[in-house]
């Protein structure tokens, strides 16, 4: 048994096909079930079930499939830094659609100052895909804003935020004091997508209250929310940080929610593993500074009730 058994059998378990296995390899199908039939006989336990033609990975399989992938991580990092020995360190950080609109470039710009020595390259997609670059070791580094839920990822808070439900200022709601969540449902929302951690806080208010929302729109860009907001009469529930400059020039009005159940943090996020390198230190201590910096106090602001 050695690193390719594992890769191949990571492979199966993620496409479910020892046919898409064997291309992926340049190997041939009856290959691919060897080294499965040799990992079953040498841990004595069986990894998938063979229902027709379809493959289901068991729970022993689950379970090697998770330290496998921390093997074969370690590996490549003990070759990635060794090889490196000499070059120039590149520090892979991925942050949500929210965080990467509000604050991920000023964070880029104050660690390449910092840190002229080290390059760093910057994916930006929701909180569910960063989670899932993180475990395949494609991100040294998340910065993220949804709730993180795999066991082998730590989660440091390092950046208030919260939400708040924004409409434009010919909206009826404009200008309101206070306002009863019931009349949520009277109105057209524009939310984020599948993934989203904005979503994923403000749909589970939602159903908590048992709000029957109308949502007129699937959006993952910030700008174009705010565009359907002031010129479509919609509402969004938005991070307080996107629509600043909004509010400030009086062409969007906020509502926050008068028990401040929409408060959140945007979330440093590394695997257990992972070794933290000089690059990864630097750009954490950046972003643990910015969690001291004021967060807009809108006034006036409407209170949801």
């Amino acid at each position: 048994m050695d690193l390719r058994h594992l890769k191949i059998f990571i492979s199966v378990a993620e496409t479910g096909s020892m046919s898409a296995t064997a291309k992926i390899f340049f190997i041939t199908q009856p290959s691919v079930s060897q080294v499965i039939k040799e990992l079953e006989t040498h841990y004595n336990i069986l990894l998938f079930e063979r229902l027709g033609k379809r493959l289901f990975i068991t729970t022993a399989g689950k379970q090697l499939s998770a330290q496998a992938r921390i093997v074969i991580r370690q590996f490549d990092e003990l070759e990635e830094n060794m090889s490196g020995i000499g070059r120039k360190e590149v520090v892979r950080v991925g942050s949500t659609i929210t965080v990467g609109s509000c604050l991920l470039s000023s964070l880029i710009t104050d660690f390449n100052k910092n840190n002229p020595d080290i390059d760093s390259f910057s994916y930006v997609n929701n909180t569910k895909m960063i989670e899932e670059r993180l475990l395949k070791a494609e991100l040294d580094i998340g910065l993220v804003e949804g709730e993180i839920k795999h066991p082998d990822l730590i989660v440091e808070p390092v950046i208030d935020d919260y939400l708040v439900i924004a409409c434009s200022r010919q909206h009826r709601f404009a200008g309101c004091g206070q306002l009863e969540t019931q009349e949520l449902e009277k109105e057209v929302f524009v939310i984020r997508e599948e993934g989203s951690g904005t979503r994923e806080l403000f749909m589970d208010f939602a159903r908590s209250k048992g709000l029957n929302l109308k949502i007129g729109w699937e959006v993952t860009s910030p700008e174009i929310i705010k565009t359907i907001i002031m010129k479509n009469n919609c509402l969004a529930a938005i991070s307080i940080r996107l629509v600043e400059e909004e509010v400030k020039n009086s062409d969007i009005y906020v509502i926050r929610h008068q028990e401040s159940i929409w408060n959140r943090t945007f979330n440093l996020v590394y695997h257990k593993n992972k070794h933290l390198s000089q690059g990864m230190l630097g750009f954490m201590d950046i972003a643990r500074k910015y969690g001291n910096t004021d967060i807009l106090t809108v006034e006036p602001v409407g209170r949801l009730i």
